[in-house]
């Protein structure tokens, strides 16, 4: 049974428990995220909503309508301000702080809502989405940030990864008001889905109001004391405790050698050895889209629908809460298991569901003259389903939170807010590119490419190259300080090795006990000698900490 448990460190002093709360209630925000990007596959398939902001489109079932093109805006307008939103990030996370930021962002976000809840017609809605779109792509990327920078190394996967929890609970969330609004015929059916939303922002804003800024933003502007303190909130030890300085001088150690060497830019991020890591997260955070999972959520609805399934709501509600709880496992396992192992076996069992998903819905059903789905064989749809709901799994429990526990954690703090702005970036422009091309793909039509059920042939074309992309480029980061994760890029060159490596100084040499390792020789015989092999003995320290600090 204790196998089963993810332990805090020994050597670890004060308590976990306030920086695991902090980091699980800033891990909420994603709520804000899950329920934007879900509510709207329901609105769009809302008989009151069709009737009241059609412009004379009539779809092919003889009822008025957005067009295609009407609803791929509709949906892709939110990527793209999410996509603005999260490259704009580091201007108020660098600048005013990741806790401020997060208000700040949550404020844009009620903006956007106030926008779709006063909207009775298009292009007001559309403002709305982009406003609400924005402040989504300022809190993806900050949440992440907060909470790699706050959060025990030794449980940080599982914190960072609740945040794709949260995301699932606010698609699940958004598919139950919507299943329960949809029979309206007035306003409410979709302003209630659309005004909830002001509470997930208003809890957000209220509880950072209490929570401390990250000790490592502190440091990089230069506020020891804060930072101190900080620290002493996140462990509950005081601020003048020794465990606490050795902390913040790893920290300032790392920091100030980075800065001797240049600050950081843009284009730094795509400079030297920091190029492998930047396209290793937008690579890693461009799969995760193309894997699929957002054409369920944005278009799951309507594709239920034509696919012949008899109440498409319900099947929504069930993929939602399929996905809420196959997070679970993947929360526990991050930290026990390992990134490598999960994102490799996850993207295994993605490719092979949307491979069987693509043949059942080709092979069993066609289409009239006038376009309508014809469905030869009822129960090989509901097998596809079935395996929609293997695959929904797969992804829960690895790709999803992984993508966001492995971007947080691979930069140094001095490009730790431009280089996760930019994998966000990345995800919010895929995000879009999918969101906008689907109906193209998908739907009947001249001018449409009627793919059908054959669109899982692409994803499931992308989740193949998902198993080869993480057996060369994602680096095993599991136990380590963000600090040691820096230290790791910089003497590991294959990612394939980085399952064998171990920090080149050990706990006694960072205190000065013995002498100091030369920059180098990692896993050396002073590491050896002193038994120091494994991440529970690692003190955190780096190469470069060790130029400046001893």
């Amino acid at each position: 049974m204790a196998r089963l448990v993810v332990r805090k460190p020994d050597e670890d002093a004060g308590k976990a428990w306030p920086a695991i709360a902090i980091g699980l209630f800033v891990a909420f925000g994603g709520v804000l995220f899950g329920y934007d990007t879900g509510t709207i596959s329901g609105i769009l398939a809302m008989d009151y909503w069709q009737n009241l902001f059609s412009t004379g489109y009539v779809n092919t079932k003889g009822h008025l309508d957005v067009s295609p093109s009407q609803s791929s805006a509709i949906v892709s307008i939110l990527s793209a301000g999410t996509f603005f939103g999260s490259l704009g990030s580091p201007l108020l996370a660098d600048n005013i702080g990741r806790r401020f930021a997060l208000i700040a962002s949550s404020w844009v976000f009620i903006l956007g809502v106030i926008l779709q809840t006063a909207a009775t017609a298009l292009p007001l809605f559309l403002a709305g989405r982009f406003f609400a779109g924005f402040g989504v792509g300022l809190v993806s990327a900050l949440i992440p940030l907060y909470q790699s920078e706050t959060a025990p190394r030794w449980i940080r996967g599982a914190i960072v990864g609740a945040y794709q929890f949260a995301i699932t609970i606010g698609l699940l969330l958004a598919a139950v008001v919507d299943y329960a609004t949809q029979n309206r015929q007035d306003t409410g059916s979709y302003r209630i889905p659309v005004a909830v939303q002001f509470a997930w922002a208003i809890i957000l804003i209220g509880g950072m109001l209490f929570l401390p800024e990250t000790p490592r933003f502190l440091i990089k502007k230069g506020q020891h004391d804060k930072a101190a303190r900080s620290l002493s909130r996140l462990r509950r030890l005081e601020h003048t405790h020794v465990a606490i300085q050795e902390e913040l001088r790893e920290i300032q150690a790392n920091h100030d050698y980075e800065m001797s060497i240049g600050s950081s830019t843009y284009i730094d991020c795509f400079r030297g050895p920091m190029l492998k890591r930047q396209l290793t997260g937008m690579g890693l955070q461009a799969l995760q889209q193309l894997t699929g999972i957002n054409f369920i959520f944005y278009y799951g609805t309507q594709y239920f629908k034509n696919s012949g399934i008899q109440d498409p709501f319900t099947i929504q509600m069930i993929t939602s809460c399929i996905n809420v709880v196959s997070t679970i496992p993947g929360l526990w396992a991050v930290d026990r298991l390992g990134r490598r192992p999960l994102l490799l076996w996850g993207a295994v069992g993605m490719c092979a569901s949307q491979f069987l998903v693509a043949m059942l819905g080709t092979l069993t059903t066609g289409q009239d003259s006038d376009g309508n789905i014809i469905v030869y064989n009822v129960a090989a749809q509901k097998a596809g389903i079935a395996f929609v709901c293997i695959y929904i799994f797969f992804f829960a429990s690895t790709w999803g939170p992984l993508a966001w526990v492995v971007t947080g954690e691979i930069f140094p703090l001095k490009s730790r807010a431009k280089g996760l702005s930019m994998t966000t970036a990345t995800n919010w422009l895929l995000n879009w590119a999918i969101a906008y091309a689907t109906p193209y793909l998908v739907n009947y039509g001249e001018g449409y490419a009627n793919l059908q059920s054959k669109i899982f042939f692409v994803w499931f074309g992308a989740c193949f190259i998902c198993i080869s992309f993480v057996y060369f480029f994602i680096y095993e980061t599991k136990g380590w300080s963000l600090e040691e994760v820096d230290e790791l890029y910089s003497e590991v060159t294959s990612a394939r090795k980085s399952t064998s490596w171990t920090p080149s100084t050990t706990f006694a040499q960072r205190q000065g006990l013995t002498e100091t390792v030369a920059p180098g020789v990692g896993g050396g015989a002073a590491a050896k000698a002193e038994g120091v092999n494994d991440p529970q003995h690692s003190d955190g320290a780096s190469h470069q900490d060790e130029k400046v600090a001893v």
